[in-house]
């Protein structure tokens, strides 16, 4: 059985609040929070990017694993915020965590679904017998235009995976995807800032591909929503993410743990990785959970994951998700633009 020997989160400190926000530009803070399901957002500061991030959550999965890092034999990076258009961010990590220079490496990019594909092309790879570890990280330090809907979600953090076969914290039980040419979000070469479809993007972009992705795997595992105890869906937004888990069956308590919009905002490529470490971080063993991704474009990567005995001995290894959470520091629109390079010289 491949699964989860380790795992990892990092989220930037820094948070900016929606009504912060919205006093720059006019917009009632009281009906974007109701409506986004997002209260603020994390903010990474002017040495953080999608590396610092990756590495940092890499290093807490090998906390976790207690494995020899020069063990890893695949190192994938998903992001859609990678710092160099040229240079990979993956042989940066690789390097940084102690990883052996006998591994193959790259980075991925599938808009928000990139680090699910990493870990999907990890299981391939250990359970294939090519290689002992992998490790697969998703995390973004993501953008939105000045005065544009995507500034008040799009945020900063990722969360790292070491797949292997060896005292597993959560078996990996079986994964599903589906796939379509859907254009409702993309940046091309050069623009600093991405475009959206606006409603275009609920349908039939997100809610097709999770909705089918989660169908398809309910088939293809025999299960429904009541075989699971926890459940985690990407999240652009926290009213997105409840619809879904709504329509698919799954109640309140499944849903709380994966569901951290609402306090630091869509990680983009970190954030259903980033839920599902929290889930890990509260599940107990025996505990069945269920996962689907999505990605603009439009993708959507399914998991089901059984939770081992192990977690109770390893989670405690590494900083829990909602411990760095909870160590935030608030800063202003300025501190904010600067950071992100919204004030061009």
């Amino acid at each position: 059985m491949v699964g989860i020997v380790g795992y990892g989160a990092h989220v930037p400190s820094y948070r900016i609040k929606v009504e912060e926000i919205a006093k720059v530009w006019g917009d009632d803070p009281v009906a974007l929070s109701r409506g986004l399901v997002v209260n603020e957002k994390s903010v990474p500061s002017a040495d953080e990017d999608t590396v610092t991030i990756a590495v940092t959550a890499a290093r807490y999965a090998l906390a976790r694993a207690g494995i020899d890092p020069k063990k890893i034999g695949a190192v994938y990076v998903g992001s859609e915020s990678h710092p160099y258009a040229v240079k990979p961010s993956a042989t940066i990590v690789a390097e940084a965590v102690g990883a052996s220079p006998e591994l193959t490496a790259a980075d991925l990019e599938f808009a928000c679904k990139a680090g699910t594909a990493g870990i999907q092309m990890s299981m391939g790879l250990v359970d294939s017998g090519m290689m002992e570890y992998a490790l697969a990280i998703g995390a973004d330090t993501s953008q939105g235009a000045p005065g544009d809907a995507l500034e008040y979600t799009a945020s900063a953090g990722g969360a790292a995976y070491i797949i292997g076969k060896e005292n597993t914290i959560a078996d990996i039980n079986a994964t599903y995807s589906y796939t379509t040419d859907t254009p409702d979000f993309y940046r091309r070469e050069g623009q600093d800032y991405p475009s959206h479809g606006g409603r275009f993007t609920g349908e039939p972009a997100y809610f097709k591909h999770v909705l089918s992705a989660a169908k398809g795997l309910f088939e293809k595992t025999g299960t429904s929503a009541e075989d699971y105890d926890h459940a985690c869906f990407h999240q652009p937004n926290g009213k997105f993410y409840l619809r879904a888990g709504k329509i698919l069956g799954f109640n309140s308590d499944q849903l709380k743990y994966g569901l951290l919009t609402p306090n630091i905002g869509n990680t983009y490529s970190g954030a259903v990785p980033l839920g599902l470490s929290n889930i890990l971080d509260h599940a107990e063993p025996g505990d069945e959970i269920f996962v689907v991704s999505y990605g603009s474009g439009a993708g959507s990567d399914g998991f089901t994951i059984t939770v081992t005995d192990e977690i109770t001995e390893k989670r405690d290894l590494a900083p829990k998700t909602q411990e760095i959470i909870d160590n935030k520091k608030y800063v202003d629109y300025a501190v904010y633009a600067k950071y992100k390079g919204k004030i061009k010289m």
